[in-house]
């Protein structure tokens, strides 16, 4: 086992040079003296801080720029960070390196409405025996996302609708009573923004939005390189934004939400009265045979060329690319990604959301828009928790 844990920056410019190895790789000491435009000799005795702390440490000579040849510095092999992501039907975790590359995997299915008991011990074994395999004792930090509302500086969910027994539990203490380091929770859309910041297809964006099409849905927005969660954390919850044509009861207690129409949950049941009304000969096979109807059935039935399960998701595409057209036209984004499990349903989802966004915003915001899937899938929530406890970690708050 790994037992020595590594410490914390002490200095802002040792945050600095946490925060450039962790995003931009291994660097030498010219290279990093260049970048903050200070003196060798203060990266120097900076790095040599940042060693003894055994948060660095030297991995070769670098290529010669003529004369002494510098060092190339890297984080330190020991540092780990741990990253949950706790969703409405499964529970992930995961370990990472110092630059955030997953070490170590794995999900597990699990119902949130089971309670935070239960479904945080999961999730807590679940991260210790994946320790285990790696040989670490203790990681440095731990990043949660659950799907709800988030009172990020408390670290406890907040009237999370489909979460019923969470409102106000202390997920932060909890987790951080078990591993004993710094833990942070958030949004789970929010790490997931973050997961594809760092390592996704939103590497290089400034201005993007990432909407999760699950079972709830919902938007993580980055402005100027920042995730922004509004004044109470609460930015981007556009599953709770009416949409026209609908009636249906949403599980915050309003009719016609979004989330209500196009969710996973909303998609089963529509499913299920597809398959009782005859229209969809498969879908009735499937209720048969299972006794239940499931979004990811929906999906078979898509695959096939069920035309009643083709329009549904054309159906539900077009009301989320219609929220979205006001959101493009609101925050002229530079970029939209797409993920959850909803994006399982592939290209016609994707294509009737693509639309109704063109369709819906003016031309000025839309010529030069990417609407992509996800590049990280599942991982980009686990890489994201642990982006934000990396964060906590590598910064200097005095």
């Amino acid at each position: 086992m790994e037992t020595s844990v590594p410490g914390r920056a002490e200095t802002r410019l040792q945050a600095k040079i946490l925060t450039r190895l962790r995003d931009a790789g291994p660097q030498s000491r010219i290279q990093l003296s260049e970048h903050f435009e200070v003196s060798r000799t203060t990266i120097g005795a900076e790095l040599g801080r940042l060693t003894a702390l055994k948060l660095v440490e030297e991995i070769g000579p670098a290529a010669s720029r003529g004369g002494r040849r510098s060092t190339v510095i890297d984080l330190a092999g020991r540092v780990r960070f741990v990253g949950i992501v706790i969703g409405a039907t499964s529970v992930s975790a995961a370990v990472t390196d110092g630059r955030l590359r997953v070490l170590a995997f794995e999900r597990t299915q699990c119902d949130v409405r089971q309670g935070p008991e239960p479904v945080l011990e999961l999730a807590m074994e679940q991260s210790r025996a994946l320790l285990q395999k790696l040989g670490v004792d203790k990681p440095m930090g731990v990043g949660v996302g659950v799907p709800g509302p988030v009172d990020f500086f408390r670290g406890i969910p907040v009237s999370p609708p489909i979460m019923p027994g969470w409102d106000g539990y202390p997920v932060r203490d909890v987790i951080g009573g078990r591993f004993d380091c710094p833990v942070l929770l958030d949004n789970d859309v929010n790490v997931m923004a973050l997961g594809e910041q760092h390592a996704g297809s939103a590497s290089t964006a400034e201005n993007f939005l990432y909407v999760k099409v699950g079972s709830g849905i919902g938007c993580g927005i980055v402005a100027k390189g920042e995730l922004y969660r509004g004044m109470d954390g609460c930015a981007g919850d556009i599953g709770h934004i009416p949409v026209t044509g609908s009636d249906e009861i949403c599980a915050c207690g309003n009719t016609g939400c979004l989330e209500a129409s196009f969710g996973g949950d909303a998609l089963a049941r529509q499913a299920l009265a597809v398959a009782r009304s005859g229209r969809s000969p498969l879908l009735k096979e499937f209720l048969e045979r299972d006794g239940t109807l499931t979004a990811a059935q929906v999906g078979e039935a898509v695959a096939a060329g069920d035309a009643a399960s083709v329009q549904m998701v054309r159906d539900g595409g077009r009301r989320v690319g219609e929220v979205l057209a006001g959101l493009v036209s609101f925050f002229n984004p530079s970029l939209i990604v797409l993920g959850g499990g909803l994006t399982q349903l592939g290209h016609i989802l994707l294509a009737e959301i693509r639309g109704a966004i063109y369709r819906r915003s003016l031309p000025l915001a839309t010529r030069n828009l990417p609407i992509a899937m996800s590049d990280l899938g599942p991982q980009a929530g686990v890489i994201g928790a642990a982006r934000l406890v990396s964060e906590e970690v590598y910064g200097f708050s005095r």
